[in-house]
């Protein structure tokens, strides 16, 4: 799995390293018959064991039994892996212990230690047996594998991936050599005394390792003994029970310590993804401050990296119960002695110059600042403050150290402590903006019902009743979770409620704004101080989305302007077609209100005590809750884009003009009336060919058939959306089910935002049915695929699956080989600028590398790229992945054209509908003007539905019997007035 933290990986694979060797042991003990000194059977029936018993199994019975079988390349890997995990563990705490005299500490360092050890013997003893096998095999003697059985076809395709697949490698494991002596045990046993066999048995090997073993009161492992009858029925050996425990299921045993020694892995990587995670979106932020990235990309990018980090609480929370909190994981690093451990923790820092070998030096880590401690005081101190009277002002003291902040501050020449100390009065001052604006809807909810219930027993999160306001666009779960912090009554430990994410988002939060001014944490160089960002405003994306023309306010209200005329001109409702116009301009104004509301601006503030709140920034910008943070612009921008493109698509599907108006041009051109193409058009049927057209198939003839096909088949279950739309409930109540994509008819494919959000900002949840295949994130699912052997033919295909389908609707099979290998590639880190893969993965075409026949080759077996992939998982860490999908995330809202993502979220749908509604109207205006025929027969057939009379008139057009005239007219208007599509950044 991509993007896993450390400890992630480590339980996975621990998990695969026991699942083998368990099954190896059972396959060992099945086909031997050994048992304990008490006759009971050593099936492995739990899926659980000891550090001793896995040394045991490895060495006592697959080492001294594997025969002649090399041990598979991914088993070592996984051993080296869970060893690498605990060193590095270990290494980092040895370190604490050094800082910190804590006997429990010592204690679970010397339980690494055992473990460790432990790990290294049984990786020794396999090593081994492996490479004496592996050399008689190269010899050219391999007698574990009978003749006849090399010569067997599989009559189903071999996936080329097996080999890193440890449930196929258990099976693989019994099947082979071991599976031989059930059959061959009797003749060997009969004829032992008559020379037939020198081989020695697996049992008779028990036999004798057992010889050796006499210790009191331990358990002998004992061989079924050599003196049966041929005939003689043998004893019955149990069957293991493991098929119904899952792989995840199988784990070590340990004591307290061992169990501790997990915990400490689980916070070290904890600790330190999110000191990667960090280390990224700073520079991601960074971007948007100093090179114009918009705003909504690194907002996007941060979710997208915090529920990375929630996962991996998740994760912790149910190893661990009730010690996943931020206090208790820092605690545990720092043993609750931040002054002894601070300046004592060491990272290795690697150094490269082409001209002399790579350098590595030991660089201290600033424990305050990586373990965002600095952070966590800060929100500590406000929450502590806040609950003194919850009115939503600072306290005396508090107000003492935080008032006057000066936003101009010079940090180039404050003193580090001056810098601290500045940073710590914003995030304070944020905080108490962030809370007030959260808390004032519900505040004045229930001051006008004249209530007052208990600040700590409201819900105060997303899913309560006030989730029908926004509030705080793009934060408002974050808010929810400071604010129900913060109305605990007087006095509360808040401490163990505060999770690591929170602190996370609040760090990034800060990050985002220090950044622009020049002030950054690395984790090697430590405060980094550069000249701020020159007239950088955090607001400058989301000024270009609401204010510029076509921006989001001036689209809507021109398009609610047409509405509202075509309501007009259309006085007499006498169906519900016309009704469709009304509804969609009462859903667009209250959007255009609410995201005027809370998108960029802090209104008016009012605390449970009726009196109105300030904003702590009024002395210098009253909307310094946005002014001065990047971060909460760009996730309101991320979330206002989701909300337009959802509007904007509910305006397509609820209304007949664009479906009608795209197969009208498609008709004109193919028939030769339009000569030049009209953008926006074209750009429409690349956006949604399957919307348009039947499986996206643009029709050259029979076009009426094709728009009937498409749009009037589906008349009745249009009808019912829309009447299920103007069902009488409040419009703004809960957003995305109101403007849900999965219930539109026609336009349904979700935008790359819309699709994250969805996901909860897990990328792994994302349907494969949903990726684009020419994607960097379906270039992190194809490549993770893995090629087979077809068995007729011998050559080699990738496997079938909904990502590879989709491809082979463009591709045939050689240039679908073609792009696996190249996701491969960038996962394995071959090719690591993944802007450059992502343009390469857009722009395929026809091309076609000449060396495919090697590809070929390598994607099995051979060259760099197949033999690492059959030695190792295809893993990245988070921040990899953060890279890679970046690609993605800036092609759907920017459209840069690096990845083969659709431009979706940036692009101004609200202006296109105003357009192809303003379209129809010119074209009916001028057949009128002209008193044309076939106007004239629609549109004076005494039908008031205006709906109707543009579907009949289109359908007239398409099925050749409209006159020549009326075509002319149509086709005179698409290419005198070109439209083209435009983004809201244009």
């Amino acid at each position: 799995m991509a993007g896993q933290n450390t400890y992630l990986t480590y339980k996975r694979e621990t998990a695969e390293l026991l699942y083998w060797v368990i099954q190896a042991s059972n396959s060992i003990i099945q086909k031997t018959g050994a048992q304990d000194e008490d006759g009971l059977s050593l099936l492995n029936t739990t899926g659980k064991t000891t550090v001793h018993g896995l040394v045991s199994m490895v060495s006592k019975l697959i080492a001294e039994h594997i025969g002649e079988q090399t041990v598979p390349p991914i088993i070592f890997r996984l051993f080296q892996s869970v060893i690498e995990a605990r060193e590095a563990t270990h290494e980092f705490f040895l370190q604490v212990a050094t800082a910190s005299s804590d006997p429990e500490i010592d204690k679970s360092n010397d339980s690494h230690k055992h473990f460790i050890s432990a790990l290294k013997e049984a990786w020794k003893a396999l090593s081994g047996v492996s490479e004496a096998s592996k050399a008689k095999a190269d010899a050219g003697s391999n007698p574990a594998t009978p003749p006849e059985r090399v010569e067997e076809r599989d009559p189903n395709p071999k996936t080329v991936g097996d080999d890193n697949n440890v449930i196929h490698l258990a099976n693989k494991f019994a099947s082979l050599y071991l599976g031989s002596v059930d059959e061959e045990d009797d003749d060997n046993e009969e004829g032992a005394g008559n020379g037939a066999s020198e081989g020695p048995s697996a049992a008779a090997s028990v036999r004798k390792s057992q010889k050796k073993s006499n210790g009191k009161g331990k358990k002998k492992i004992r061989g079924r003994k050599s003196k049966h009858k041929k005939n003689q029925m043998k004893p019955a050996v149990p069957e293991s029970t493991l098929e119904s425990i899952p792989i995840e299921s199988y784990r070590i045993i340990e004591d307290n310590e061992g169990i501790m020694t997990d915990y400490l892995i689980a916070t070290y990587s904890l600790t330190f993804e999110w000191m990667s995670l960090r280390s990224f979106l700073q520079k991601t932020w960074k971007e948007v401050a100093y090179e114009g990235l918009n705003s909504a990309v690194a907002g996007t990018l941060s979710n997208v990296a915090i529920s990375m980090l929630k996962r991996s609480e998740l994760a912790m929370h149910v190893d661990f119960p009730d010690h996943d909190s931020y206090h208790t994981v820092v605690n545990t690093i720092t043993r609750g002695d931040m002054s002894s451990t601070q300046g004592t923790i060491k990272v290795q820092k690697f150094s490269f110059d082409e001209r002399a070998p790579a350098k590595v030096e030991g660089v201290t880590l600033d424990i305050k600042e990586q373990l965002m401690i600095h952070a966590y005081n800060d929100l500590l101190d406000f929450l502590t403050d806040f609950q003194e009277n919850r009115n939503g002002r600072p306290t005396k003291s508090m107000l003492a150290k935080i008032d006057k902040w000066d936003p101009s501050f010079d940090l180039q020449r404050a003193t580090q402590k001056e810098r601290l100390k500045w940073r710590r009065s914003y995030t304070i001052n944020w905080l108490y903006d962030l809370v007030n604006l959260f808390s004032t809807v519900v505040f004045m909810t229930y001051l006008i019902k004249g209530q007052q219930p208990a600040l700590e027993k409201i819900d105060w999160s997303t899913d309560a009743s006030w989730s029908r306001h926004r509030r705080l666009l793009g934060l408002t779960e974050f808010a929810s979770e400071v604010t129900s912090l913060a109305m605990h009554k007087k006095g509360t430990d808040v401490r163990r409620k505060i999770q690591p994410h929170t602190v996370f988002q609040l760090q990034c939060i800060v990050d985002s704004f220090m950044v622009s001014r020049g002030f950054a944490t690395d984790e090697t160089q430590g405060y980094v101080l550069s000249s701020p960002a020159h007239q950088f405003s955090p607001r400058r994306d989301v000024s270009l989305f609401l204010g510029r023309s076509p921006g989001f306010f001036y689209s809507i209200e021109a398009l609610v302007h047409l509405f509202k005329e075509i309501g007009v001109a259309n006085s007499v409702q006498s169906s519900h077609g016309d009704k469709t116009y009304k509804t969609c301009m009462q859903h667009l104004s209250k959007t255009a209100y609410e995201v005027g509301m809370w998108l960029g601006r802090s209104h008016k503030m009012i605390g449970f005590d009726k009196k109105v709140q300030a904003s702590r920034f009024s002395s210098t910008n009253a909307d310094g809750l946005w002014e001065y943070s990047p971060f909460i612009c760009g996730v309101g921008l991320m979330e206002s884009l989701e909300i337009a493109y959802l509007d904007g698509m509910m305006v397509f599907d609820s209304t007949p003009e664009p479906l009608l108006l795209v197969h009208l041009y498609n008709m004109l051109v193919q028939r030769g009336y339009i000569t030049e193409p009209c953008g926006m058009y074209v750009v429409l049927q690349s956006f949604f060919p399957d919307t348009f057209f039947v499986d996206g198939k643009v029709p050259t003839s029979r076009f009426s058939d094709a728009l009937t096909a498409r749009y009037i088949a589906n008349s009745q279950s249009c009808t019912r959306n829309r009447q299920a739309m103007s069902v009488s409930k409040p419009l703004f109540n809960d957003l995305y089910r109101v403007t849900d994509i999965d219930q539109n008819v026609f336009f349904k494919t979700p935008s790359t935002l819309v699709l994250y959000r969805k996901a909860a900002w897990n990328y792994e949840r994302i349907p494969d049915s949903f990726v684009n295949p020419f994607s960097l994130l379906g270039a992190l699912r194809l490549g993770k695929t893995n090629p087979i052997l077809d068995p007729e033919t011998g050559d080699l295909r990738m496997a079938d699956t909904e990502l590879t389908r989709k491809i082979r609707a463009y591709y045939d099979e050689e240039k679908l080989l073609y792009i696996c290998w190249l996701a491969r590639s960038m996962i394995l880190g071959v090719r690591e600028d993944s802007a450059k893969m992502a343009a390469e993965m857009a722009i395929l075409g026809d091309r076609i590398p000449s060396n495919l026949p090697h590809l070929r080759q390598n994607l099995g077996t051979g060259d760099r790229v197949g033999s690492k992939a059959q030695d190792m998982q295809l893993d990245m860490d988070g921040v990899h992945v953060l890279e890679i999908l970046k690609q993605d995330i800036c092609a759907d809202i920017c459209g840069d054209g690096l990845s083969g993502v659709k431009l979706l979220s940036g692009v101004n749908f609200f202006q296109l509908a105003y357009f192809m509604h303003d379209d129809f109207k010119e074209i009916e205006s001028r057949l009128d003007k002209t008193r044309n025929p076939s106007y004239n027969l629609v549109y004076e057939a005494g039908v008031q539905n205006l709906e109707y009379k543009r579907g009949r008139l289109v359908k007239l057009a398409l099925s050749g019997g409209a006159d020549e005239d009326c075509l002319r007219i149509m086709a005179d208007h698409f290419q005198n007035k070109p439209r083209d599509y435009s983004t809201y950044w244009d």
